[in-house]
């Protein structure tokens, strides 16, 4: 029996710069969300990687499909494209290995930093439809579960989903106008754990 339900949280988007700084914030929100604040760091710097990867080679087009999943302990963030070219893994990136004289190089090292930060990643072929690129993490146990329904957003509502978010702006990154900031309770509720008997 899981005790805990699974989590899940899914985007599509056109892999452009713009578009990948957003999704780097909506992600980071969902992770603070489902209080998975030490896993925002490699799950960002993991799925800019992945979606720069988008934007750098894929073909016919930029279009790609984010997922976030959240099941027990284990984190799973995959990024669907429509390129069936698989990624050429070449030893650096297969076993982290820096004696390679283009080792620092500044590109071409988007994989080798998925699987430094991660406990694993994969690649799935998906045939002409494309492929999925993959990597997990290890999540820290939680103290009061987030009980909430899971549900995806898509393309633009994913912005409205946001509107009344702050964040913090990155240089050379737009955002819309945030709208007027969402006044904090003034009686916090208590959080029970468990079920009434």
């Amino acid at each position: 029996m899981i005790s805990e339900p699974s989590r899940y949280y899914a985007v599509e988007l056109q892999a452009l710069p713009s578009r990948i700084g957003q999704v780097r914030r909506i992600i980071s929100a969902h992770l603070r969300h489902w209080q998975l604040d030490a896993l925002v760091d490699q799950a960002v710097l993991g799925v800019t990687e992945l979606l720069t990867n988008v934007h750098r080679h894929a073909q016919p087009d930029k279009g790609c499909r984010v997922e976030v999943e959240l099941l027990l302990d284990r984190l799973t963030v995959s990024v669907r494209d429509h390129d069936p070219r698989l990624p050429e893994v070449g030893p650096v990136e297969a076993f982290g290995l820096l004696d390679d004289p283009d080792a620092l190089a500044t590109s071409g090292r988007g994989l080798a930093i998925v699987g430094a930060v991660s406990e694993s990643w994969g690649i799935r072929p998906c045939g002409a439809d494309g492929k999925v690129v993959w990597f997990t993490l290890t999540a820290p146990p939680c103290a009061d579960p987030v009980e909430e329904c899971a549900r995806a957003v898509y393309g633009a509502a994913a912005e409205a989903a946001f509107a009344g978010v702050g964040y913090s702006r990155l240089p050379g990154v737009p955002l819309s106008a945030p709208a007027d900031p969402v006044p904090a309770p003034s009686v916090a509720r208590p959080v029970l754990a468990g079920r009434a008997g």
